[in-house]
């Protein structure tokens, strides 16, 4: 920090331990990373003292339960390069279920939704709201559906924040965020 003072929860950030902030920190991030290992460890890495019940639990929240009961042994599924037996989607799904896990009380999404069909968006958008319920949320998203039910939105030009309000306020504004909107609508 160069000037001024971050706060979180109105804490002066350099006052607290840099693990504590990343624990109550979750990412959902557009590229999602999983490793060598099962289903189920990949999703308890969010928490790893999680019990089999929590992980299945965090699963049904991210709408990634049904596609993992299909799987031959379901939570014990191994997965491989970076989960490259898993589609796009339920890889997001995962990232989803171990942001769950973890239940942080900070969630940032980055582009969660940005690389994914429209089916598996409409999994995904019910799974984030449950996940998003009750948290502070960041979320970073060009497709406006994945924000339309936030409490405020930004929309940030190159010279900064450039509209802000509800889905509804912004769409009455006609500006930026109204253009880019129905143009998603009409594509």
């Amino acid at each position: 920090i160069q000037d001024g003072v971050i706060t979180y929860d109105g804490i002066d950030i350099t006052k607290i331990k840099k693990a504590d902030l990343r624990r109550s920190l979750g990412f959902v991030l557009q590229d999602t990373h999983l490793f060598t290992g099962t289903i189920e460890d990949n999703i308890r890495y969010g928490r790893l003292n999680a019990s089999e019940a929590d992980v299945v639990e965090a699963a049904k929240i991210a709408n990634a339960h049904s596609f993992i009961r299909r799987l031959p042994d379901g939570y014990k599924t191994k997965l491989s390069g970076d989960g490259s037996n898993l589609s796009q989607g339920q890889r997001q799904l995962l990232a989803i279920a171990r942001a769950a896990v973890a239940s942080p009380p900070v969630l940032v999404l980055d582009e969660a939704t940005s690389s994914i069909d429209a089916k598996t968006e409409r999994l995904l958008q019910e799974g984030l709201q449950a996940l998003l319920k009750g948290r502070t949320s960041f979320i970073i998203a060009h497709r406006l559906s994945t924000i339309k039910n936030c409490d405020r939105i930004l929309y940030i030009s190159n010279k900064g924040i450039a509209e802000m309000g509800t889905h509804e306020e912004l769409l009455r504004q006609e500006g930026n965020y109204y253009h880019l909107y129905t143009a998603q609508l009409e594509s």
